[in-house]
């Protein structure tokens, strides 16, 4: 997987961005376990993606339900045992 960000928004600490091979929209957010600092990625549509910064209070409402582990079924990736926090 590659994943190419095309937003960043440092202040809140998330981005979003485009994984090239599946051509999946996404936003990610920092995580941390006791072993690594690592992303998590979140497929989001064209629209949500491309509305972007015009809908960033939709965005900063969807980062925080990512952080409080609520859109789990919208993982790219599915975590390991050792899930980290945001």
């Amino acid at each position: 997987m590659k994943f190419k960000d095309t937003f960043l928004n440092k202040e809140m600490r998330y981005s979003l961005g485009q994984e090239l091979e599946s051509k999946k929209f996404y936003v990610s957010i920092p995580v941390s376990n006791s072993l690594v600092d690592y992303e998590e990625y979140y497929e989001v549509n064209k629209v949500f993606h491309d509305s972007y910064p015009s809908n960033i209070d939709e965005v900063e409402i969807f980062v925080q339900s990512c952080r409080n582990q609520l859109q789990d079924s919208l993982l790219i990736v599915k975590p390991g045992r050792d899930r980290g926090v945001a």
